[in-house]
């Protein structure tokens, strides 16, 4: 799609009197590219008009924490308090646990049709985490960013690290609880694992965090409401990039640069 809008008066460093200020409208191009990275190539362009704009694309927001920092917990709040964002629902080997359905919580699959979906490519990440597979459908995930919604993975560091490779404009979140102490008692707390199996995830937790220095941002989850607020800030701040605002408010702005200042 080929849209035209005439940005603010930009400096001209090539033609014309020096440091010389001049507004030149821009052609923002959406080429269909084997990986997302940049949303628009900007051209020059004649001042001519048109009528298409430039479609909007979705951001990847990938969150990772270790098991019982509360990133479910947060992200089933996000979507119910955030409009026009989804979470994907992975792919994955392990059994359904009680009041789990297939669809919603994940697409639980055999072991046998997991890897037949790696053989055909169908993963945008996908890793092993402790005796189980998980896995991101591609598909799924680059059809709601064209339709221009936000898209959540929850995913360890190996997926992160996956996807940062392949989609780098991904913003990347690691939620990480307060305490060791406050984390075993949040394990304990949810009644679903034996003592040996929360040794196992606090052993696998702090190898986990030790990857957090890979990611955009960190947030420490000590109080739900602020943690799920600082959340939203990095969401709503991204959705106002000068990029995403000019294509979602095309009109509004090139009626305040080019229309009539006497009506």
């Amino acid at each position: 799609m080929i849209g035209t809008f005439v940005p603010a008066p930009v400096r001209n460093n090539t033609s014309g009197p020096a440091g010389a200020a001049h507004t030149a409208p821009v052609r923002y191009i959406h080429r269909k590219r084997p990986i997302i990275g940049s949303i628009f190539d900007i051209l020059p362009e004649s001042p001519n008009p048109q009528e298409d704009f430039p479609v909007m694309i979705g951001t990847l927001f990938i969150f990772s924490a270790p098991s019982g920092a509360g990133k479910t917990s947060l992200v089933n709040a996000l979507l119910n308090t955030t409009s026009h964002i989804g979470v994907s629902v992975s792919h994955t080997t392990r059994a359904p646990r009680p009041g789990e359905e297939n669809g919603t919580a994940y697409h639980f699959v055999s072991h046998a049709e997991f890897q037949q979906m790696v053989d055909a490519g169908a993963f945008l990440e996908h890793a092993q985490v402790f005796d189980n597979y998980y896995g991101t459908s591609q598909r799924w995930v680059e059809s709601e960013l064209a339709a221009g919604r936000d898209v959540i993975l929850e995913i360890d560091w190996q997926g992160a690290q996956q996807v940062r490779h392949l989609m780098p404009d991904a913003v990347s979140v690691f939620i990480a609880p307060p305490s060791i102490a406050a984390l075993r008692e949040r394990l304990q707390g949810r009644g679903q694992d034996n003592e040996a199996t929360i040794n196992r995830r606090m052993q696998d937790a702090r190898s986990e965090m030790s990857h957090y220095g890979e990611y955009d941002y960190l947030i420490i989850n000590d109080e739900f409401d602020n943690t799920l607020a600082e959340l939203r800030a990095i969401i709503i701040a991204r959705r106002h990039r000068i990029e995403a605002q000019q294509a979602r408010h095309a009109d509004t702005l090139t009626s305040l640069l080019l229309g009539d200042t006497q009506s």
